[in-house]
């Protein structure tokens, strides 16, 4: 889903079953773990890992890039784990397509390298604030946008047209 809320996005996750995942678990899934990765796939940009850029989108068309440009979820999935987008543990997306919103509130400065995540006890960035997280980037950005550490603020009231969620579960 794009165009939606946070509050949207951690009621969907909750009706499915699950929960919007904390920067620090987004973080963790998106690196490989102690592999601190810069991409899902590895170290390396490359453009048949990730949508982005308007992938989809022809100069010849005659229209701005949009929503419509967008590759369906997964496409990059493609191959095995040499040449898929995938992250280390098969997930998808987590570069490009959409940006995703995170629980926490945004603050300057991530507070927890992902290393250390498993030695935190609440982790989550719970105060309160008017900018929760969003991590990801979009199929409109660039790659240098597509890190695994870039991450940007976002307002949970407002909708993006690049923005959308995942959902986690506790073992």
């Amino acid at each position: 889903m794009n165009c939606i809320t946070w509050h949207e996005a951690m009621a969907f996750c909750v009706w499915d079953g699950g929960r919007l995942p904390t920067e620090a678990e987004w973080s963790y899934a998106a690196v490989g773990g102690d592999e601190e990765r810069s991409y899902p796939w590895g170290d390396t940009a490359d453009e048949d890992r990730a949508v982005f850029g308007c992938y989809g989108y022809t100069e010849a068309s005659g229209r701005p890039c949009t929503i419509a440009d967008l590759l369906p979820v997964g496409s990059r999935s493609i191959g095995d784990e040499a040449t898929s987008g995938d992250g280390k543990w098969g997930q998808a997306d987590l570069a490009g397509s959409l940006w995703e919103w995170t629980l926490d509130g945004y603050s300057d400065e991530y507070p927890i390298s992902s290393q250390r995540c498993d030695l935190c006890d609440n982790c989550a960035n719970l105060t309160a604030g008017s900018e929760r997280v969003m991590r990801g980037g979009g199929f409109d950005d660039d790659i240098e946008n597509l890190t695994t550490s870039h991450r940007l603020p976002g307002k949970p009231a407002e909708r993006y047209y690049g923005l959308g969620a995942r959902c986690a579960r506790d073992r």
